[in-house]
């Protein structure tokens, strides 16, 4: 059940240009408990009073399990945008009123298909760095397989990339693409791939049998992925989506 609480601005640091990493904690001291893929929303007014919010995935690693201490988003910049004065701007100590957590874009316990695709660009990488925890117990299984494709214009731009590979390099279970649509970097590695997300799916075979997909950033993304994967035979029920959508 949704909570409504404020939270205080503890820490915070840019993760790119235009991408920056808050950290929070409740101001009446109370951990958060969520699901990995949930979402808050972050209340507020327009200059005109008018009251308006914005969803955030929650980006915090915990046990999987255990309510966290520290609540993390990750915030972009968008020209102009009310969201962004309001985060953009905000002092350390500063509070913001929030509510949640919501959604469904969570593991489930009950899929039994042995490997997940998970899909993201932008910060929709979000919710899978919440899902690590989750994501090293199914691998501890032996019989699950986790690859993340996740789709950038430049190395830069790859929010929590060396975290990822990090988890890749002790998870032998967990493969990392950073697929750069723009510009490779400078020292390429063999995990790095060439293009837009969905492109590089065909190099995964994706089967019905197989696969549970996630697909979550910009909506032509996801339109696009969820196309591609109907097509190499994915039911609906096995594709789910969360669409990242920019408001000013």
């Amino acid at each position: 059940m949704a909570d409504h609480f404020q939270l205080r601005l503890v820490d915070s640091h840019m993760l790119a240009s235009a991408v920056r990493h808050l950290v929070f904690e409740r101001v009446d001291g109370q951990p958060l408990a969520f699901t990995p893929g949930q979402f808050l929303q972050i209340h507020f007014h327009y200059d005109d009073g008018t009251a308006t919010k914005r969803s955030y995935s929650v980006a915090s690693v915990g046990d999987g399990s255990s309510p966290v201490p520290r609540i993390e988003i990750a915030v972009s910049y968008v020209e102009g945008g009310a969201a962004t004065k309001l985060l953009g701007e905000l002092p350390i100590g500063g509070i913001v009123d929030a509510s949640g957590p919501y959604g469904r874009f969570c593991l489930q316990a009950a899929d039994t298909h042995p490997r997940y695709l998970l899909l993201a660009t932008g910060t929709g990488v979000t919710p899978y760095r919440a899902m690590l925890p989750q994501i090293e117990q199914l691998l501890a299984r032996g019989d699950r397989e986790v690859v993340l494709l996740y789709g950038a214009r430049n190395e830069a731009e790859l929010l929590y990339g060396e975290q990822f590979e990090a988890f890749a390099q002790t998870h032998p279970g967990f493969l990392f693409h950073g697929c750069l649509s723009r510009e490779a970097r400078a020292v390429p590695r063999s995990s790095d791939r060439s293009g837009h997300v969905q492109n590089v799916l065909a190099e995964l075979g994706p089967s019905a049998e197989r696969d549970i997909a996630y697909l979550c950033g910009n909506p032509n993304m996801v339109d696009a992925a969820f196309a591609a994967l109907k097509e190499f035979g994915l039911p609906v029920p096995q594709i789910r989506r969360e669409k990242y959508i920019s408001s000013r």
